[in-house]
């Protein structure tokens, strides 16, 4: 297991945040870093047409050894870390033999991931946690996923005695940022099917998301000295608390949970002139999704109507949609995976995400792609970690996936 714990750590400690802000493909240089280390350990470990294109996507394949013919199949993780936390200078910390006690990730400023307020710490109780030193996210989502991919790949390859099909392995730069598939050639991945390594805790097995949009609202007020602004100024920002006060208050994100949906505001910035609110919204049911558009555009148009002079503009763009409809034709490919958690002692947790993956994009463009557990929790913070132990069950389970889908097309 030491060998995949210093791969992932190698991988961690190479920064590749994405930036949303940029619209340049990848959002940032310093993700090709990290592609091209892993574009040279693909080669070195012996993987086949391996490639890194101009959009800093890599591929590569480990061809098939059995004489029949097997489906190629798939697995997925992508590079980047959040823009929402730094990953710079990560310095992991390793705790053997978790004992289910409050972990001290930085004694000067005082910052303790607790079991108390993360309760998942219990599930790896006696294991060995790797964590931050509370300054930076850890990396995990989603270098615990590429780690545990070029572990099996190269575990397979180093025994041949395990029968497998053509695999077809990727990483892409950008799935923080929403970007992840745009440029994600599916003719030349070549797969019939493939499976995202981005899941968190150890059992995930999804095939269900989000449906999902972004959505703009810009409310335009008139300045004039506040002294003598009788019946003159109008204040964007006041308009801008109407139209929040107007949603459904306990339809946000830390009011909801399974298969509820939520607006949720994730930024604001405002003048008295002008006030611009950036919300996403999401649900799993694309009636409701449908609707929760609906309802917030006639939010605007009844304040534009109340207030007169359409001071409120609404920009709303679909960024992806529930990957069910494009999986529920071909379970097969969810059963396998299922069984093979079984097989190496995982009990599958099958579930709906609540947020998206690369596999939701990269299912409508013609690859059904479920979501798998690559075994970090709490991403994109400084209280993300990892157990050990959870990359090689990833990693155990990538091989059995290839093993089982060889012997069933038999």
């Amino acid at each position: 297991m030491q060998h995949i714990i210093d791969r992932f750590v190698k991988y961690i400690t190479i920064d590749t945040q994405s930036d949303p802000n940029n619209p340049n493909f990848p959002s940032t240089e310093k993700q090709w870093d990290l592609a091209n280390v892993l574009f040279k350990e693909l080669k070195d470990i012996g993987m086949e047409n391996v490639t890194l294109d101009d959009n800093c996507y890599i591929m590569a394949t480990l061809p098939s050894n059995v004489d029949y013919k097997v489906p190629t199949i798939g697995f997925i993780a992508h590079i980047d870390t959040s823009p929402d936390y730094t990953g710079t200078n990560v310095k992991p910390q390793f705790h053997p033999n978790y004992n289910g006690e409050d972990i001290v990730l930085n004694k000067e400023e005082n910052i303790v991931l607790s079991p108390s307020y993360f309760d998942d710490l219990l599930l790896y109780k006696g294991q060995t946690l790797i964590t931050t030193d509370g300054t930076t996210l850890l990396g995990a989502d989603d270098k615990a996923g590429i780690a545990e991919i070029v572990s099996a790949m190269e575990y397979l390859i180093q025994h041949p005695e395990i029968k497998h099909g053509e695999i077809r392995i990727g990483f892409t730069p950008d799935e923080e940022v929403g970007k992840g598939a745009h440029m994600f050639d599916v003719d030349k991945f070549g797969a019939e099917w493939a499976y995202t390594m981005d899941g968190s805790q150890v059992g995930e097995l999804e095939y269900e998301n989000f449906n999902a949009a972004g959505a703009t609202v810009t409310i335009n007020g008139k300045i004039v000295h506040p002294g003598y602004a009788k019946g003159k100024m109008i204040n964007s920002m006041l308009i801008a608390n109407e139209f929040i006060a107007a949603l459904p208050q306990n339809e946000i994100p830390q009011e909801t949970t399974g298969y509820e949906g939520f607006f949720h505001l994730h930024a604001m910035n405002g003048e008295v002139e002008k006030t611009v609110l950036e919300y996403i919204i999401r649900d799993h049911d694309m009636e409701l999704y449908q609707g929760r558009k609906a309802q917030f555009q006639k939010i605007a148009n009844d304040l534009n109507e109340k207030l007169g002079n359409n001071l409120i503009e609404v920009e709303i763009n679909d960024q992806y949609f529930n990957m069910r409809e494009k999986i529920e034709p071909v379970m097969h490919i969810v059963d396998i995976a299922e069984e093979a958690m079984k097989n190496v002692g995982v009990t599958p947790l099958i579930k709906a995400i609540r947020g998206g993956t690369d596999g939701s994009q990269l299912s409508y463009k013609g690859l059904p792609c479920p979501n798998i557990f690559a075994g970090g929790h709490n991403f994109h913070g400084r209280y993300e970690y990892i157990a050990a132990e959870s990359l090689q069950l990833a990693t155990d389970v990538i091989v059995n996936i290839a093993q089982l889908t060889a012997k069933k097309y038999k």
